[in-house]
């Protein structure tokens, strides 16, 4: 028996109207073909060809699911009292993160190696950047990592400034808000 507070789970999010399609076609394939598996990759290709291929008529139904999922979504979103998931802003006027000294290694080599290999894909430019800066000796990546601690240095004195500009900022708002409150309430006496 639990005693203490009811937990309310968050509701599900909604889906868009190609994953209504890609859930509907799974069944209809599992009941064509029961006994047959076909991998991921290869199940999500035919999806994609069959999305491709079909009338805007049967999208719209797949389209309809979906906003009526989205109403509903919304609806439970506006009646739930859980916790809601809020992403911190960020300060434009924050200094940003100094990159580190693999990053710094990528920026270096990311247009040699394109260049080498126009066909390649980001992802497949990134992986060979990954297995040059494990191949690096110490000596070789050492001018990256000097860098990226004279970045790091340069941040922290940036950061340092920015906590109190920021810092002064409050100061002054809270003094503000509490001269405002000191004048209003002798101007209620």
């Amino acid at each position: 028996m639990n005693m203490g507070k009811e937990v309310q789970l968050r509701p599900k999010v909604n889906v868009s109207s190609y994953i209504h399609f890609l859930l509907n076609y799974r069944n209809k394939f599992k009941e064509q073909q029961p006994n047959s598996y076909l991998g991921f990759k290869e199940f999500s290709r035919k999806c994609s060809e069959k999305w491709r291929s079909i009338s805007k008529h049967e999208k719209a139904k797949y389209e309809a699911l979906a906003k009526l999922d989205k109403a509903r979504y919304q609806e439970e979103m506006m009646n739930f009292v859980g916790k809601r998931k809020k992403r911190r802003k960020r300060d434009p006027q924050a200094p940003r993160r100094p990159p580190s000294s693999f990053i710094l290694f990528c920026k270096e080599h990311y247009a040699q190696l394109k260049r080498e290999n126009p066909n390649w894909s980001v992802v497949q430019v990134a992986k060979a950047t990954g297995k040059m800066w494990a191949a690096a000796t110490d000596v070789e990546k050492q001018p990256y990592e000097q860098k990226a601690a004279l970045l790091r240095a340069k941040y922290q004195e940036e950061l340092e400034a920015y906590r109190k500009q920021r810092n002064a900022r409050k100061k002054s708002l809270r003094m503000a808000r509490n001269q405002r409150r000191g004048k209003t309430e002798s101007g209620r006496s």
